[in-house]
């Protein structure tokens, strides 16, 4: 609890993302990382691998994009800075793992941005929804972009927030949560899909609820019913083992890794 309140004191972020909870939530991630660090092992590994195929198989070695990059924690940013001129890391915060490993590398950036296109709609400063990604994701020198497990992060706050129930955000009322989503995720892919530089993504598919016979008690679509396609690779990522939420429960997520999804 103390590393959690220094990591919120020393963090920096803009104003939005510190009233929205954005802040509070990278924070919450990277402690849940440390308490589960063996279950989440061969999930952060596989994601790494799927990484270093995309970078093995572009050709255009100038700039590389990561989207939702994080702490670094499922992102190889060692192989990407020895790959690519320039590497930028794009995420509504930076934590500190991340500041700390980009100041081994001079041509390392961080560009602070909302990927959810719902920040401004949240904070009363627009009428709709505005997916869109940062302007060097579409720039003729950028060879490749990474949506590093990220797809299935961008709906989680701005739905909960609607279905809270407060007041409206523009058109959308509580009612409306999974068509809220659903959006925000097909938003998100539009954008990937409107770039000339390969997508390499990674997301989370479904989350079941299992207890120790094997027997799933939930389950939940993590994209709201949007379809991405056969991925070259999946697994299940153990996100909550027991004892996390539960002492007879665990939450199983099934990820999918596209070296190239638009192939």
């Amino acid at each position: 609890m103390l590393l959690d309140l220094f990591h919120l004191l020393t963090t920096p972020a803009p104003h939005p993302q510190r009233r929205l909870g954005y802040r509070r939530d990278s924070i919450w991630l990277m402690s849940r990382a440390r308490r589960c660090r063996q279950a989440w092992a061969p999930h952060l590994g596989a994601s790494q691998a799927v990484i270093r195929a995309a970078i093995a198989a572009t050709e255009r070695r100038d700039t590389v994009v990561v989207l939702g990059s994080g702490p670094l924690a499922d992102v190889p940013l060692d192989d990407l800075a020895r790959a690519f001129r320039r590497v930028v890391l794009v995420d509504a915060v930076h934590p500190r793992p991340a500041r700390r490993a980009m100041r081994a590398y001079s041509h390392v950036e961080a560009l602070t941005a909302d990927l959810s296109g719902a920040m401004a709609l949240m904070m009363g400063e627009a009428a709709d929804l505005d997916p869109r990604l940062p302007p060097v994701c579409a720039e003729p020198s950028t060879g490749l972009v990474i949506s590093a497990n990220l797809l299935s992060q961008l709906p989680i706050r701005p739905v909960a927030r609607l279905e809270a129930g407060r007041r409206p955000l523009g058109p959308w009322g509580a009612e409306d949560g999974d068509a809220f989503g659903r959006r925000i995720v097909e938003g998100h892919l539009e954008a990937l899909a409107g770039l000339a530089a390969p997508v390499c993504l990674l997301t989370d598919l479904d989350e079941r609820e299992e207890d120790r016979h094997g027997r799933v008690h939930e389950r939940h679509d993590l994209l709201y019913g949007v379809r991405l396609g056969r991925p070259e690779r999946a697994w299940d990522w153990e996100l909550a083992p027991f004892g996390e939420i539960a002492r007879d429960r665990r939450l199983i997520h099934r990820v999918a890794g596209f070296c190239d999804w638009r192939r």
